[in-house]
């Protein structure tokens, strides 16, 4: 099921929510806890009811595991369980790539089976690996296997993140006041989820025709079409992966459950160090913490710092998905990373303007690798970019472009909104780290109570919502929804 369908959206999140509230409100709070538990497997069986045991039993094993790791610090069942997890994931995402390049390698004749990747599976390995680590050093309470299995499996983040912590959510999820509709979070997310749907089915969807046409012909393109296909792709990757974090935190917040920030700005970072810290922010954050961190840092000399560096990224372009262009994109944005780090020693500052551009740019290189469906494509590709195929002659070849001036155009004042607008979430006051204590609080989310009471700024937003919704709704009923790009990682 997908946030941008109307099943979802008249259907599932309605249900949803009635029954979340009508149980919270008499009391029966672990009743809505199951309510909802069961209503995240309902959400994830509608992609393949198969593979709901392989989530049913990660969960009920990592349960397990972390009980037996909050009595007991043992690091090699620490180890096992962590094998255990990542084993599964690679088993699924990556035994198959393993087995073609192992073919096409050696020049042998290799039976290689067909293995589908479960819907969400390296979101919900990376919540309980982290989950796992944190038992081990006592970070997590004690608590019910509902609980547990709700903190997982919970449908705003379960396909496509944001990752989650324990520490964050399961205590959101013991508040007793959280189960009591509470009408500025119920008012704020709708806003945010409205928001998040226009940036996907308008703004996303729109340019992926422009995407695929120019990916499609990697090979054949002049430079001005292949910038214009690279640019096209930037930014329906960002106003697809915006457009979800958004729905996810807003669908959350109207239960009252404040998940964390997964995305703020990344194409207004002045340096690759400040982009990953804006994009994907969970997942920078869990690699960080549990790889780069334990691997030694930049605790260890230069040298050191940078490997460390270079390992994490070409992992993390791993995770994205299993193929030699996603560990090429993780290696350039390793060797971005350390460029970044060296300048930093060298100690010149560039002005704001050329170090945005110069960290965009090399942004928008790195995703060509990361979209091509092959390396010689993505090579192809870059090396028109470069030039190396020729320069742009004429006017005319912006009318070459498979949606001529009207791309350019639509490029142009996307590349304006994303690096000087301020971010949905930003405009809302969101700030996950400020939590509502009930429903007689105005003051939840960073006020956003205060926020939609401005004179103006509330019916403002309010209308902006309904035009918005409205325009969505229409674009939705003439055709299938589409996946989230992220769907697939």
């Amino acid at each position: 099921m997908l946030f941008n369908s109307f099943t979802f959206i008249f259907f599932f999140m309605p249900i949803v929510l009635f029954g979340y509230f009508c149980l919270g409100r008499f009391g029966f709070r672990q009743a809505a806890v199951i309510f909802v538990f069961l209503s995240s497997l309902w959400f994830y069986s509608f992609w393949n009811i198969y593979y709901l045991p392989i989530l049913l039993l990660s969960v009920v094993v990592n349960f397990c595991f972390g009980r037996a790791l909050e009595r007991n610090r043992n690091k090699v069942l620490l180890a096992f369980a962590i094998f255990l997890n990542l084993g599964v994931l690679a088993y699924f995402k990556y035994f198959v790539f393993f087995m073609i390049s192992i073919r096409d390698f050696a020049g042998i004749s290799l039976a290689v089976p067909e293995i589908t990747l479960p819907l969400g599976i390296s979101f919900f390995t990376f919540t309980q690996v982290a989950y796992l680590v944190d038992a081990y050093k006592s970070k997590t309470d004690k608590t019910q296997l509902t609980i547990y299995s709700l903190f997982v499996t919970y449908f705003p983040h379960l396909i496509a993140g944001p990752i989650l912590y324990h520490k964050h959510i399961i205590p959101q999820f013991l508040r007793k006041e959280n189960y009591y509709p509470h009408f500025p979070n119920l008012q704020l997310g709708f806003i945010l989820f409205i928001f998040g749907l226009f940036k996907k089915v308008i703004i996303a969807d729109s340019l992926s025709a422009w995407t695929t046409a120019a990916y499609a012909n990697a090979h054949n393109l002049t430079m001005v079409q292949a910038w214009a296909g690279a640019l096209s792709y930037t930014l329906q990757i960002y106003f697809d992966f915006s457009g979800y974090s958004e729905m996810a935190i807003g669908l959350a917040l109207m239960m009252n459950i404040h998940l964390p920030i997964n995305f703020n700005s990344p194409y207004q970072a002045n340096s690759i160090i400040a982009f990953w810290r804006r994009w994907h922010i969970t997942l920078s954050s869990f690699l960080k913490n549990y790889l780069y961190i334990p691997l030694g840092g930049s605790r260890c000399g230069l040298s050191r710092k940078i490997s460390n560096l270079m390992l994490t990224m070409l992992l993390g372009g791993l995770w994205h998905g299993a193929g030699w262009t996603f560990i090429f994109w993780g290696g350039l944005h390793g060797v971005f990373l350390t460029i970044n780090h060296l300048w930093r020693r060298i100690g010149i500052a560039l002005p704001v303007f050329l170090s945005r551009a110069a960290t965009f740019l090399a942004v928008v290189y790195a995703w060509v690798f990361f979209r091509s469906p092959t390396l010689a494509d993505a090579v192809s590709f870059s090396q028109t970019m470069l030039g190396f195929k020729g320069l742009p002659g004429h006017w005319s070849e912006i009318q070459a472009m498979p949606g001529g001036y009207k791309q350019a155009f639509v490029l142009a004042f996307l590349l304006l909104v994303v690096q000087l607008m301020p971010d949905t979430l930003k405009i809302m006051n969101y700030d996950e780290r400020k939590e509502s204590k009930g429903p007689n609080d105005s003051g939840a989310v960073g006020n956003p109570a205060d926020r939609l009471k401005e004179v103006g700024f509330g019916i403002t937003i309010g209308i902006i919502a309904g035009i918005l919704a409205f325009v969505c709704l229409k674009q939705m009923a003439g055709g299938e929804p589409s996946e989230f790009l992220y769907f697939q990682f």
